[in-house]
């Protein structure tokens, strides 16, 4: 399934598989955003499918987003497929952003 991003009440919604074939992208789209933005609210509760390149970009959009003072959520906890792949990482996941 393809990637597919959404803005939805300032949120981006990720729905389909977050794999090595789009995590590129993925990152591109998320690095921009970060540049020109103080706040980015990502949700991947629709997620089908992460491997751990996509758990690798997350992570690493999370710790430059920190380190630049940024505010980086990631709203996917109740996802199980999402959060089990996260592993020891699973703390960068909220149940919502408020």
């Amino acid at each position: 399934m393809a990637l597919q991003i959404t803005k939805n009440q300032g949120i981006f919604e990720i729905k389909g598989s977050i794999v090595a074939e789009n995590t590129k992208s993925l990152q591109h789209h998320f690095e921009k955003l970060l540049f020109n933005s103080d706040k980015v609210i990502l949700c991947i509760d629709k997620v089908k499918k992460i491997d751990a390149s996509g758990v690798t970009v997350l992570t690493k959009l999370f710790r430059n987003a920190v380190e630049s003072n940024k505010i980086f959520y990631i709203i996917g906890k109740e996802n199980k497929k999402v959060s089990n792949a996260f592993g020891k990482v699973s703390y960068i996941l909220r149940s919502d952003f408020v």
